[in-house]
């Protein structure tokens, strides 16, 4: 802003003497204050997920809708787990569906339309959508913007998992399942003394008779006993391996480098998959928590 000057003009007039000036004095410069350039206040957020805002009004109508689902199947969940699996949820579909833009896949408007209009066709018409909106706590906004992320998060869970191979190198297993470890060092020094495995295997599992059945790495409940299967030649026998169920002797029936696997093999190291890679996403990821 230009200073301003203020000079002062006096002009005396006399019949005798010429016009005299009074040279003005000046004044110091004058600074006008700058106004605060107004900014939006921030919309509240539960979490900011790299740099991405999850916002509270979301998360709470998807509280409301996850507490609302636990009761209507009979079951009571207090406040604190609630949120916390809410919260799990939410920010794992947010880090999926970042991943997914990554990889070059962003939904567009005009695929979530016709999401959006194939769910009202299935729901019996446009105004069914909008009721079950309504009753859900969702507006025309926020249903979009969670259709959107859902879809990419799918898009997302299914490039992992479709990366599992279908073929892998897999074992055929027997076991011997005790409880007590008194009870497997019995087995054990039978075995050693000569006894049949597959008579004392149908001892302790007549219904099985021990058959664990093939299996490939990174799908058993007991990974001692995986570690041994996948290090043991085929035919020999273990010792005493201890786990979380119990104590194992184990056996080796057969082994295949690249062995088609069985459905739910796929379906379990799919899953684990995408686990792994959340968990390893959420490690390298800037994840702020609202206090």
């Amino acid at each position: 802003m230009r200073q301003i000057f203020i000079v002062v003009l006096l002009f005396l007039l006399t019949a005798c003497q010429p016009l005299a000036t009074i040279a003005p004095t000046p004044l110091p410069p004058t600074e006008t204050p700058l106004l605060p350039t107004p900014t939006p206040t921030p919309i509240p957020a539960a979490a900011v997920i790299n740099g991405e805002r999850l916002t509270l009004d979301e998360f709470n109508a998807e509280l409301t809708r996850y507490q609302q689902a636990q009761t209507a199947l009979g079951q009571t969940i207090d406040e604190q787990s609630a949120t916390s699996a809410v919260l799990d949820e939410l920010i794992a579909e947010t880090l999926l569906a970042q991943g997914a833009h990554e990889a070059g896949f962003r939904l567009e408007d005009a695929a979530l339309q016709t999401r959006r209009d194939q769910l009202a066709a299935k729901m019996g018409g446009e105004q069914a959508l909008l009721d079950w909106q309504k009753s859900q706590g969702y507006t025309e906004e926020s249903f979009r913007l969670a259709l959107r992320r859902n879809a990419e998060a799918a898009w997302m869970r299914d490039k992992i998992a479709t990366e599992i191979p279908q073929k892998t190198e897999q074992a055929h297993v027997r076991q011997i399942l005790t409880y007590n470890a008194t009870d497997a060092q019995e087995v054990s020094d039978q075995l050693a003394a000569g006894a049949n495995f597959n008579d004392l295997a149908a001892i302790y599992d007549p219904l099985t008779q021990g058959d664990i059945g093939w299996f490939p790495r990174n799908y058993l409940l007991a990974p001692e006993v995986e570690t041994a299967a996948f290090a043991l030649e085929v035919g020999v026998v273990s010792p005493v391996i201890q786990s979380a169920i119990g104590y194992h002797v184990i056996t080796v029936l057969e082994r295949q480098p690249d062995r088609l696997l069985a459905p739910d093999a796929l379906l379990t190291l799919q899953s684990r998959a995408v686990s792994d890679w959340l968990t390893n996403r959420r490690q390298n990821s800037q994840i702020i928590l609202a206090p």
